[in-house]
């Protein structure tokens, strides 16, 4: 037999098809956007000039609770704050691994009050690993964790010392990566972790050192178009299975059901005049 035949064994080990997706029940924190407007504008999405209807983002907000609560996760509430608008998006709030929680401190005035409004919540809830950060760090916006990694953004909104304070705090290992357009001012923006070691991004968001350091991680990460990442397509929840992004994502759902995840579309226009998504109203509550 030439030296160039393979042999595939009988076994699991060698498959051409996907791995099965196994959806992983979580617990969620949401924040009803009870006062949700856009007042103001601290990124490229909002503009107070454009009006805004509460009543439908207070709909959309509650059909994706629902769809969370139908695919079987738990989902907690905080009390929304009067003056608060942005409270809604309750990714921001904190970052939460192995029931550690590292709070958030808001880079614009308009958001300070949110760190400290998560933090008692937290406390309230009988959290005692809680830490209050000296660096300014927006929360799971910036945060997010794929395995016993954390993907650290900045550029925009957090700084990059906070990721040293993360990395010391949480003892995990922390990848810093640099964004560089201003639509995609959060990491949640343009990277959604897909699995424990699969995630999928918008290359033209990062530098490109942040490029190459996501290629070295991710070499088969789902890569996302211009058009799916302006239609914050990124902005996205899954469970191991079931991935909940902008119904407009059109590309990212082919992408998605070719690797063997189900994508499920969802609709959060009202918020995305504020510049927020899926993930953004979505903290996961990791506790062990």
């Amino acid at each position: 037999m030439p030296v160039t035949d393979t042999i595939t064994p009988t076994g699991s080990t060698y498959r051409d098809r996907q791995p099965e997706r196994v959806a992983t029940r979580r617990r969620l924190l949401m924040c009803r956007p009870r006062h949700y407007d856009v007042t103001y504008s601290i990124n490229p999405w909002m503009d107070p000039d454009r009006s805004t209807d509460t009543s439908l983002a207070l709909r959309q907000w509650e059909q994706l609770r629902d769809l969370y609560i139908d695919l079987g996760h738990s989902v907690e509430e905080i009390k929304p704050v009067e003056d608060l608008p942005d409270m809604v998006f309750a990714a921001n709030g904190a970052t939460v691994v192995d029931g550690k929680v590292f709070g958030a401190r808001f880079r614009h005035a308009e958001r300070t009050a949110e760190g400290p409004a998560y933090l008692r919540w937290f406390q309230e809830q009988g959290y005692r690993d809680v830490l209050w950060p000296e660096h300014i760090n927006e929360g799971e916006g910036d945060f997010l964790t794929v395995g016993r990694r954390i993907l650290a953004g900045t550029g925009f909104r957090t700084d990059v010392r906070a990721h040293a304070e993360a990395q010391e705090f949480f003892g995990l290992p922390v990848t810093s990566l640099t964004l560089v357009n201003p639509r995609h001012y959060h990491l949640d923006t343009a990277l959604a972790v897909l699995s424990n070691d699969e995630v999928m991004y918008y290359p033209e968001a990062f530098t490109p050192g942040s490029r190459a350091v996501l290629r070295t991680l991710f070499p088969n990460a789902v890569i996302a178009s211009a058009e799916d990442a302006a239609v914050f397509g990124l902005n996205a929840f899954s469970d191991g299975r079931h991935v909940l992004l902008p119904t407009a994502a059109k590309g990212l759902h082919a992408q998605l059901r070719a690797r063997g995840f189900e994508p499920i579309g969802v609709e959060l226009t009202e918020l995305l005049k504020a510049g927020g998504s899926v993930k953004c109203c979505t903290l996961e509550l990791r506790d062990r």
